[in-house]
């Protein structure tokens, strides 16, 4: 561990999938890298132009009059700035008004200029990019260390050694760096407190953070199951509309990730409710405040779930692996915890935290689908899963 720390230290990161940008810096392109607050975006962007030979501004949304320029959509101020280099790091961009325009001026009046846009959740919550820019960029999602980045450090023995930590405190990369386990819980809880909701509140007229806080702490405790609207609705005193534009929000904020069922054979599959997961363990058991260790816990099934479901989750983003993916239950009980639909096949996956524990719908789900996959993925097995295709 010491090592580690010391690597992080000297050299300001940890071993990211997108540590060298060449290969999606084009001319005429934007590069935009966005995902949740306190994942390294400006880390990774800062380190890799240690390395650029040709000329490039690093410049923040931070900067009022850099949000001025880019926000005017007038040629003659947005110009000039643009020929100050050629290649152009604008971070915390989310913070500049119809940035998306302002970006689109330079690639159409400068092709030839490179640009490096970093945001968080804001980008999606705000659509100021998406539109403006199409045709026009590359996106990229950084999402807190994967398992698959730190292979490049750690052995296989190594990982599953210290998969409980995983668990338990999740992959933020100030929180893997930390030393202590009261240094992870203070930074868990300083991300859950004072960034997790910090874009949703931005937008979308929200004054308040009590109900967003109240829905994703129930979400905490029903990892692993099928969510009723009805019954959040209910329990919250709102109505379901509402509980849906959260659920929305709270996706696309990187909070959590929804996950639909998988049906076509059987009357009795479930067809219509919805699982939520957590993009990371630490910040769903920071929800809650349960950061005990696996010995006395009596959610280690819904943490290795939700430890499995967001790491292939980034797997799938940076092997790239192109995949629909589902759950499939039926209302005997009988399930799949995790389905992907890929190159015309269907691969299913079962997790297990213990590898003896019996299956409840292995047979059937094979009988129903016989053209289907079926794995079983346990803590000896794990590593191939958030690894390999």
């Amino acid at each position: 561990m010491t090592n580690f720390l010391e690597y992080v230290t000297m050299q300001n990161m940890l071993p990211r999938t997108y540590d060298n940008l060449d290969k999606w810096l084009q001319k005429g392109k934007v590069v935009v890298i966005y995902g949740p607050r306190r994942v390294g975006k400006t880390t990774l962007v800062n380190n890799y132009l240690k390395s650029v030979k040709q000329k490039y501004l690093s410049d923040s949304g931070d900067n009022i009059n850099t949000r001025k320029i880019l926000s005017s959509s007038d040629f003659s101020q947005i110009l000039p700035y643009a020929d100050q280099a050629d290649l152009i790091f604008l971070d915390e961009a989310h913070l500049i008004p119809s940035v998306g325009q302002g970006l689109k001026i330079i690639v159409d009046q400068r092709p030839e200029k490179k640009i490096i846009a970093t945001g968080s959740s804001a980008f999606e919550l705000s659509g100021q990019i998406g539109e403006p820019l199409v045709g026009r960029k590359w996106t990229l999602s950084l999402y807190p260390v994967s398992q698959f980045e730190l292979q490049k450090l750690f052995s296989a023995y190594e990982l599953r050694r210290k998969l409980p930590e995983y668990l338990i405190y999740g992959s933020y990369p100030e929180v893997i760096t930390a030393g202590t386990r009261e240094q992870k819980i203070k930074i868990l809880r300083e991300i859950a407190d004072s960034y997790l909701f910090k874009d949703l509140l931005t937008f979308e007229g929200i004054k308040g953070s009590n109900f967003a806080h109240n829905l994703a702490k129930l979400l905490a405790f029903q990892v692993g199951n099928e969510v009723s609207l009805n019954e959040l609705a209910q329990t919250l005193q709102v109505n379901i509309k509402t509980v849906q534009r959260y659920l929305d929000l709270l996706e696309k904020s990187f909070i959590i990730k929804s996950l639909t069922p998988f049906s076509r054979n059987l009357r009795d599959e479930i067809k219509s409710k919805t699982k939520y997961y957590f993009l990371d363990n630490g910040i769903r058991n920071a929800i809650i405040s349960q950061f005990n260790g696996l010995e006395t816990r009596n959610d280690i099934g819904a943490l290795w779930e939700n430890f499995l479901t967001s790491e292939r989750l980034k797997l799938q983003e940076y092997a790239p692996i192109y995949a629909n993916n589902y759950f499939w239950r039926t209302w005997e009980q009988q399930e799949v915890d995790w389905i992907e639909e890929r190159e015309g096949k269907l691969f299913g996956y079962e997790f297990k935290w213990s590898a003896d524990k019996k299956s409840k719908g292995r047979e059937i789900f094979l009988e129903t689908y016989p053209e289907a996959s079926l794995k079983i993925v346990s803590p000896e097995n794990y590593l191939e899963f958030v690894n390999k295709k």
